[in-house]
């Protein structure tokens, strides 16, 4: 919807089940009615749309859609962001480091992007700008142990990256679309934090990036590195950063001066706990964080111990199992809980993140797309688990009352 500030909010469809088309479609007409009736009656409604590889193929096909803009129109709504992260499927079935693959060192991913960028650009209202979630880069984990391998994965990732810039800019100059792909850093991703992100502008995309346009638009550095800047931004998902324990403030300085741009805000929380010496409690938590443990998206876990350093596991069993190699003082866990929930039992959510995330915006907007992003809602513990419409308009009413 669009808020007072010219800014639009919604929620990402990728809670949805469903990777044809003609599923995605049910789904978007079963549930984002009701939705908009519930939490924005009297004005337009806009759509976190995620769409598959194989959806994005079939709604290029035959009057599909055209079909869903009459749709679109119909029932005033629109669509402005999509979550190209997920390139196939993601409910009902193990996911875990899957959702990486293909990465950016494959074409799939450049030719999935592209067409979803070509749905964009037919299906976003004249004036309003656009923009696409994507993976950052690869999964760690597959190259950590190769330097040589690591290198190869940034090279080949950033080429394919600066391959949908020049598409977005022919694309802005054939349609005056303006549209970004938005790179959403995790743990454990080749980008994670605040220092790869810089590094990565600053030592890849750039260099790499002025050499590219020049070749291919005559541009000069300056203009080249504006451009890049414009076409290639950051989604800045709360709970990631959040589970990194990187300060709002902090991250939005260090991008700020170095120009990188925020495309989206994806409004989110993460699991957390603070340990004591009272060692049944530390097992009431550990309790409670099995609970969370399920078998099919990953649930990265950074811990801190007492002396503020900081311990990396790439899923939540993991971690409970190593537990008592290491005095922790706290634990984040990457699970998207619902936004308006503060504590489960002995734990806690980063909800605070994004409180703090809507003070800096309203002062100084760093994006005008606003997306809440909890796509869990199946394996939470069935204590937490209610009707999905119910679910979606309580997020969107508690961010619209406190943002």
């Amino acid at each position: 919807m669009l808020l007072t500030n010219k800014q639009h909010l919604t929620y990402c469809t990728n809670i949805h089940r469903g990777e044809s088309w003609a599923e995605v479609f049910n789904y978007l007409k079963k549930y984002i009615p009701e939705v908009k009736a519930r939490v924005s009656p009297d004005r337009d409604f806009g759509i976190g749309l995620r769409l598959s590889d194989q959806a994005g193929k079939a709604l290029l096909e035959g009057t599909n859609l055209d079909d869903f803009k009459t749709w679109l129109k119909k029932n005033q709504l629109y669509v402005f962001t999509l979550n190209g992260f997920p390139f196939g499927h993601f409910h009902k079935q193990k996911v875990k480091d899957h959702v990486h693959h293909p990465d950016w060192t494959k074409q799939e991913r450049v030719d999935y992007t592209r067409r979803l960028f070509k749905i964009l650009a037919e299906i976003l209202p004249e004036g309003m700008e656009g923009g696409i979630s994507t993976s950052p880069i690869s999964y760690k984990l597959w190259w950590n142990h190769d330097d040589k391998a690591l290198d190869e994965v940034f090279e080949k990732g950033t080429d394919h990256l600066l391959t949908i810039v020049k598409y977005l800019i022919e694309t802005a100059q054939a349609t005056g679309k303006k549209m970004h792909l938005d790179i959403e850093p995790e743990p454990d991703g080749l980008l994670e934090n605040t220092a790869g992100v810089v590094d990565f502008y600053q030592q890849w995309l750039i260099p790499r990036g002025i050499v590219f346009l020049k070749e291919h638009f005559g541009f000069e550095p300056a203009e080249a590195e504006r451009r890049i800047k414009d076409h290639l931004q950051i989604c800045y998902d709360v709970c990631h950063f959040a589970v990194v324990f990187e300060e709002p403030t902090t991250v939005f300085e260090a991008f700020e001066s170095a120009g990188i741009k925020i495309g989206k805000i994806q409004i989110s929380a993460a699991l957390k706990a603070r340990f004591s010496e009272d060692h049944r409690r530390t097992d009431r938590i550990l309790e409670d964080f099995r609970q969370f443990d399920e078998p099919i998206y990953l649930h990265q876990v950074v811990g801190k111990d007492h002396n503020g350093r900081k311990i990396q596991y790439h899923d939540l069993s993991h971690a409970i199992k190593q537990f008592g190699e290491i005095n922790f003082r706290e634990w984040r866990s990457h699970f998207h809980v619902p936004v308006f929930l503060d504590k489960y039992d002995e734990l806690e959510s980063t909800r605070e993140d994004i409180l703090k995330v809507f003070s800096i915006n309203k002062k100084r907007p760093l994006s005008n797309h606003l997306e809440v992003e909890t796509y869990t809602w199946e394996v939470l513990p069935k204590a937490l688990q209610v009707d999905l419409n119910t679910s979606i308009s309580r997020e969107l009413a508690w961010v619209l009352n406190n943002i």
